[in-house]
């Protein structure tokens, strides 16, 4: 049996000499500052734009921070080293072959790909000039098929850091064939961990936007592993009733597909008459699964799709064509959930404990 692009590039990864996976290293990188064109154009990037071609530098940390200090002699004396420290590592430490999880904050996804080049300079792009080559395994995949010590070793403070605490626990969701083996495998064993080498302070560092996603991270969890398929059906209801709509959940075995009717007058016979399909899953959903939710809307009715994972491209682009369709994916999903929490019934805020705190806003990068 003869194997997909994407299923090659896998066995590569997983077995792929295991000269390379045994022994390349992960790598975790943020990237705040772009977008879609990352995934699109298959690279990763870091700033500091003012910064020359590292290569004219070299591979010294002692010139890489001169070099650094030179550049922006007004940066605070704890930010030189780590700023040096995270140009050197992208420019001479990743090598290909190494793998990559990225952080996509737009839908608060995961991106994991192989570093497929060399460093690289673009003195002529705008932002993020240092860039390097990447094949994209997999995109778009949701947090919430993570243990929480997983997403918050890679919630590092760092621009760039070597995963090595959970990396066995990513390289075992490349290995797996699906997201839904290797959710069901992960709740069968305890998460593997490799030993935590001394790594720069700042790494661990909390700051407002690490704990922010913590706590995102803590919902999705919660609403996948703790509540049931009707419970999730019960709690997307309250949700649309805590954001003013009337809602009620349709009986379990006759609901044709659909799993909750909602509304905006007190009773139901007003148009729009939202119309929404729950998916307790992480997968991501594509255009197929959204026109099942369609082809049971009748005129003067709505569609909502709900689910913890992430939808498709074809699926986005089948939201903007449809005026009457909304997509909530499982990050559209927490937000709502915090926007609206204090207005959940007890029965929620009691299986998802919030509380509401002033937190460090400063960047621990920026010394």
């Amino acid at each position: 049996m003869s194997l997909s692009p994407l299923s090659r590039d896998l066995e590569r990864v997983r077995k792929g000499d295991r000269r390379d996976q045994g022994m390349k290293r992960m790598w975790g990188i943020h990237n705040d500052a772009l977008g879609s064109e990352l995934v699109d154009e298959g690279f990763i990037s870091i700033g500091w734009e003012e910064m020359p071609d590292l290569r004219s530098i070299g591979d010294e940390m002692a010139r890489m921070k001169a070099a650094v200090h030179a550049t922006y002699p007004a940066a605070k004396p704890a930010a030189i080293p780590v700023w040096a420290g995270v140009l050197r590592r992208f420019a001479f430490e990743m090598a290909e072959g190494d793998l990559v999880v990225a952080p996509y904050k737009a839908d608060s996804t995961l991106n994991f790909g192989v570093v497929s080049g060399p460093y690289e300079h673009h003195p002529n792009a705008p932002r993020h000039p240092h860039r390097r080559r990447v094949k994209w395994l997999k995109t778009g995949v949701a947090r919430s098929l993570f243990p929480q010590a997983a997403l918050y070793e890679i919630g590092s403070a760092v621009t760039l850091f070597q995963v090595r605490k959970h990396d066995t626990v990513f390289r075992n969701y490349l290995d797996a064939a699906t997201d839904e083996t290797f959710e069901a495998e992960s709740q069968k064993q305890p998460n593997a961990t490799t030993h935590a080498t001394t790594d720069d302070a700042v790494a661990d560092e909390p700051n407002a936007e690490r704990i922010d996603q913590h706590t995102r991270d803590f919902i999705a969890r919660v609403l996948l592993t703790d509540l049931s398929d009707r419970e999730f059906e019960e709690f997307t209801a309250d949700l649309l009733r805590a954001m003013g709509y009337q809602a009620r959940v349709t009986p379990y075995s006759q609901d044709g597909g659909i799993d909750v009717i909602a509304h905006t007058d007190p009773l139901g016979i007003e148009p729009p008459i939202i119309k929404v399909q729950c998916k307790h899953t992480t997968g991501t959903r594509g255009r197929p699964d959204v026109q099942q939710l369609i082809g049971t809307l009748s005129q003067n009715e709505a569609g909502l799709y709900v689910t913890l994972g992430a939808f498709s491209a074809d699926a986005i682009a089948l939201e903007r064509e449809r005026q009457n369709l909304r997509l909530f994916s499982g990050a559209d999903l927490t937000s709502l959930t915090l926007e609206h929490y204090d207005a959940l019934p007890s029965r929620w805020r009691s299986r998802m404990p919030l509380r509401r705190v002033l937190v460090v806003e400063r960047d621990p990068e920026a010394g």
